[in-house]
């Protein structure tokens, strides 16, 4: 029976640590930038690049930053759909 669950630990292994390296792959890249587009809603942006690392909002305008330096894409949000978005160093 040991050896039976330390085989299956050995098989499973790899495909755990594919999901989580898959779950920690970076959305800000130029390709995924590239499909964004004026009035996309919110969460469709939050589909194709994950949760923001921070958002700002100021009356019906929320303002969301994705990445860290140096690699940034900024989105300004009104009534949940893209009013102008822009990045750095993609």
């Amino acid at each position: 029976m040991k050896q039976r669950l330390r085989g299956l630990t050995h098989a499973l292994l790899p495909v755990a640590l594919g999901l989580i390296l898959a779950a920690c792959e970076n959305k800000v890249t130029r390709e995924n930038y590239d499909k964004l587009a004026i009035g996309m809603e919110y969460s469709k942006v939050v589909e194709l690049l994950g949760e923001p690392e921070n958002c700002q909002s100021v009356v019906s305008v929320k303002s969301c930053v994705w990445g860290k330096d140096p690699k940034t894409i900024s989105v300004q949000f009104v009534g949940e759909k893209i009013l102008f978005y822009s990045n750095t160093g993609l």
